[in-house]
């Protein structure tokens, strides 16, 4: 059996309904620190313009990369994916109408993968029922760009399905809240 290069999962889904790039942990293998030690530690209620977290939701932000993201880079990425305001990673997505992309976890040497499920970004707003998983390749930054081919020619697969079949359901706040009253 080969190795698996693969080794952390995350879903994420728009659940939010007024941050316009928020995106919500809906399912996970929990196994990952560097997004593990990012949960809500707070619970914060929904307000008029914020949507709520619960103490463990994991919140991530999906969007154009801001102009203050520097880097060394080659080639500029396409989008960023931020938590607590912090950049986690550029993303690059070779393929516009793609549905992968890959990047790194910022200061680490982990790679990641990343799967769009009826993702779709109009005017800067995430459409709801839109999915992205990330799948972690730890130690693997360097080989990104060959992991993104293997994931597009479909090599990693089975390492998916498994990952998948490991992760744990979630219900973050933001899909728990009542929908907003018409005034």
């Amino acid at each position: 059996m080969m190795p698996m290069y693969l080794t952390d999962y995350y879903r994420f889904e728009r659940v939010a309904t007024k941050a316009k790039m928020r995106l919500d942990c809906t399912a996970s293998t929990e196994s990952y620190p560097e997004f593990e030690e990012k949960r809500a530690t707070k619970q914060q209620r929904a307000t008029e313009k914020r949507d709520a977290t619960n103490v463990g939701d994991l919140v991530v932000y999906y969007g154009d990369v801001p102009d203050q993201f520097g880097g060394d880079v080659h080639r500029k990425a396409d989008k960023s994916l931020t938590i607590k305001s912090k950049n986690l990673s550029s993303i690059f997505v070779p393929e516009p109408r793609g549905c992968f992309a890959y990047g790194d976890v910022r200061g680490t040497s982990d790679a990641i993968l990343i799967v769009f499920d009826g993702f779709e970004v109009i005017n800067g707003v995430v459409q709801e029922g839109g999915k992205m998983e990330v799948f972690v390749a730890r130690g693997k930054s360097k080989d990104r760009v060959g992991l993104f081919n293997l994931l597009c020619d479909g090599e990693l697969s089975e390492e998916i399905a498994v990952l998948r079949g490991r992760a744990t359901n979630h219900h973050p706040a933001a899909a728990e809240q009542p929908p907003a009253s018409p005034e």
